[in-house]
Protein backbone atom coordinates (compact mmCIF):
# COMPACT_ATOMS: atom_id res chain seq x y z
CA UNK A 1 0.00 0.00 0.00
CA UNK A 2 1.41 3.35 -1.06
CA UNK A 3 1.35 5.98 1.70
CA UNK A 4 0.81 9.51 0.47
CA UNK A 5 1.69 12.20 3.03
CA UNK A 6 -0.43 14.83 1.25
CA UNK A 7 -3.46 12.54 1.32
CA UNK A 8 -2.97 11.75 5.01
CA UNK A 9 -2.61 15.45 5.83
CA UNK A 10 -5.61 16.40 3.69
CA UNK A 11 -7.88 13.73 5.15
CA UNK A 12 -6.64 14.61 8.64
CA UNK A 13 -7.49 18.27 8.11
CA UNK A 14 -10.92 17.40 6.75
CA UNK A 15 -11.48 15.02 9.68
CA UNK A 16 -10.84 17.86 12.13
CA UNK A 17 -13.15 20.10 10.10
CA UNK A 18 -15.92 17.47 10.19
CA UNK A 19 -15.67 17.23 13.99
CA UNK A 20 -15.69 21.02 14.51
CA UNK A 21 -18.50 21.70 12.04
CA UNK A 22 -20.67 18.94 13.50
CA UNK A 23 -20.13 20.15 17.07
CA UNK A 24 -20.81 23.78 16.14
CA UNK A 25 -23.45 23.04 13.50
CA UNK A 26 -26.45 23.97 15.60
CA UNK A 27 -25.09 27.51 15.94
CA UNK A 28 -24.89 28.07 12.17
CA UNK A 29 -28.26 29.34 11.01
CA UNK A 30 -29.74 30.85 7.89
CA UNK A 31 -32.76 32.65 9.25
CA UNK A 32 -34.48 30.16 11.50
CA UNK A 33 -33.03 27.13 9.74
CA UNK A 34 -30.02 25.39 11.26
CA UNK A 35 -28.07 23.63 8.52
CA UNK A 36 -25.32 21.08 8.57
CA UNK A 37 -22.20 22.46 6.87
CA UNK A 38 -20.41 19.26 7.87
CA UNK A 39 -21.55 17.67 4.61
CA UNK A 40 -19.22 19.92 2.61
CA UNK A 41 -15.86 18.55 3.87
CA UNK A 42 -17.23 15.02 3.50
CA UNK A 43 -18.04 15.60 -0.17
CA UNK A 44 -14.78 17.47 -0.79
CA UNK A 45 -12.78 14.67 0.86
CA UNK A 46 -14.62 12.02 -1.13
CA UNK A 47 -13.98 13.91 -4.37
CA UNK A 48 -10.32 14.69 -3.71
CA UNK A 49 -9.17 11.53 -1.94
CA UNK A 50 -11.59 8.81 -3.04
CA UNK A 51 -14.30 6.50 -1.78
CA UNK A 52 -12.31 5.37 1.26
CA UNK A 53 -11.78 8.94 2.44
CA UNK A 54 -15.48 9.67 1.95
CA UNK A 55 -16.39 6.60 4.00
CA UNK A 56 -13.89 7.60 6.72
CA UNK A 57 -15.19 11.17 6.91
CA UNK A 58 -18.79 9.91 6.94
CA UNK A 59 -17.85 7.52 9.75
CA UNK A 60 -16.24 10.33 11.76
CA UNK A 61 -19.40 12.39 11.25
CA UNK A 62 -21.47 9.45 12.51
CA UNK A 63 -19.31 8.96 15.62
CA UNK A 64 -19.64 12.65 16.52
CA UNK A 65 -23.42 12.43 16.01
CA UNK A 66 -23.53 9.44 18.35
CA UNK A 67 -21.64 11.43 21.01
CA UNK A 68 -24.05 14.37 20.92
CA UNK A 69 -26.79 14.74 23.54
CA UNK A 70 -29.61 14.74 20.95
CA UNK A 71 -28.86 11.11 20.16
CA UNK A 72 -29.62 9.98 23.73
CA UNK A 73 -33.35 9.83 22.98
CA UNK A 74 -32.79 7.33 20.18
CA UNK A 75 -30.22 5.37 22.19
CA UNK A 76 -32.89 4.87 24.87
CA UNK A 77 -35.18 3.28 22.27
CA UNK A 78 -32.59 0.94 20.77
CA UNK A 79 -28.86 1.15 21.36
CA UNK A 80 -27.92 -1.30 18.61
CA UNK A 81 -30.45 0.11 16.13
CA UNK A 82 -29.34 3.69 16.70
CA UNK A 83 -25.64 2.94 16.39
CA UNK A 84 -26.18 0.81 13.29
CA UNK A 85 -28.43 3.41 11.63
CA UNK A 86 -26.19 6.39 12.33
CA UNK A 87 -22.95 4.63 11.38
CA UNK A 88 -24.41 3.05 8.25
CA UNK A 89 -25.94 6.25 6.90
CA UNK A 90 -22.77 8.23 7.62
CA UNK A 91 -20.34 5.78 6.06
CA UNK A 92 -22.52 4.94 3.06
CA UNK A 93 -23.33 8.55 2.22
CA UNK A 94 -19.64 9.49 2.29
CA UNK A 95 -18.62 6.47 0.23
CA UNK A 96 -21.41 7.01 -2.30
CA UNK A 97 -20.34 10.64 -2.78
CA UNK A 98 -16.83 9.43 -3.60
CA UNK A 99 -18.12 6.74 -5.94
CA UNK A 100 -20.40 9.17 -7.81
CA UNK A 101 -17.55 11.65 -8.17
CA UNK A 102 -15.14 8.97 -9.41
CA UNK A 103 -17.57 7.73 -12.06
CA UNK A 104 -18.84 11.11 -13.29
CA UNK A 105 -15.61 13.10 -13.07
CA UNK A 106 -14.12 10.99 -15.86
CA UNK A 107 -16.50 12.77 -18.24
CA UNK A 108 -16.74 16.15 -16.51
CA UNK A 109 -15.14 17.08 -13.17
CA UNK A 110 -17.64 19.83 -12.36
CA UNK A 111 -20.65 17.58 -13.03
CA UNK A 112 -19.05 14.91 -10.87
CA UNK A 113 -18.59 17.38 -8.01
CA UNK A 114 -22.17 18.67 -8.29
CA UNK A 115 -23.67 15.17 -8.35
CA UNK A 116 -21.48 14.06 -5.43
CA UNK A 117 -22.66 17.15 -3.55
CA UNK A 118 -26.28 16.16 -4.21
CA UNK A 119 -25.80 12.52 -3.18
CA UNK A 120 -24.63 13.31 0.35
CA UNK A 121 -27.57 15.41 1.64
CA UNK A 122 -30.13 13.43 -0.37
CA UNK A 123 -28.79 10.17 1.04
CA UNK A 124 -28.67 11.62 4.53
CA UNK A 125 -32.21 13.03 4.39
CA UNK A 126 -33.73 10.16 2.40
CA UNK A 127 -32.62 7.73 5.08
CA UNK A 128 -34.20 9.88 7.80
CA UNK A 129 -37.28 10.44 5.59
CA UNK A 130 -37.80 6.68 5.36
CA UNK A 131 -37.87 6.58 9.15
CA UNK A 132 -39.79 9.75 10.02
CA UNK A 133 -41.67 10.70 6.86
CA UNK A 134 -40.48 14.32 7.17
CA UNK A 135 -38.45 16.47 4.80
CA UNK A 136 -38.48 20.21 5.31
CA UNK A 137 -36.87 23.52 4.59
CA UNK A 138 -33.73 22.39 6.38
CA UNK A 139 -33.09 19.80 3.64
CA UNK A 140 -33.64 22.32 0.85
CA UNK A 141 -31.21 24.83 2.37
CA UNK A 142 -28.60 22.14 3.11
CA UNK A 143 -28.86 20.81 -0.43
CA UNK A 144 -28.49 24.27 -1.96
CA UNK A 145 -25.47 25.18 0.17
CA UNK A 146 -23.83 21.82 -0.47
CA UNK A 147 -24.41 21.96 -4.24
CA UNK A 148 -22.99 25.48 -4.45
CA UNK A 149 -19.98 25.20 -2.12
CA UNK A 150 -18.67 21.64 -2.62
CA UNK A 151 -17.94 21.90 -6.37
CA UNK A 152 -16.38 25.34 -5.88
CA UNK A 153 -14.04 24.02 -3.20
CA UNK A 154 -13.11 20.95 -5.28
CA UNK A 155 -12.39 23.20 -8.26
CA UNK A 156 -10.22 25.56 -6.18
CA UNK A 157 -8.23 22.67 -4.74
CA UNK A 158 -7.70 21.19 -8.22
CA UNK A 159 -6.51 24.59 -9.51
CA UNK A 160 -4.08 24.93 -6.62
CA UNK A 161 -2.79 21.39 -7.23
CA UNK A 162 -2.03 22.30 -10.86
CA UNK A 163 -0.22 25.48 -9.84
CA UNK A 164 1.89 23.66 -7.23
CA UNK A 165 2.88 20.91 -9.68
Amino acid sequence: MKVNAKKIAGVGLLTALVVVLQLLGSFIKFGTVSISLVLIPIVVGAALYGVGAGAWLGGVFAVVVLCQPDTALFLNMSIFGTILTVMLKGILAGALSGLVYRVLSKKHKYAGAVCAAVVRPVGNTRFIFMITGFVGLNFVVELAVNVVLSPVIVRLVNISKKQLS
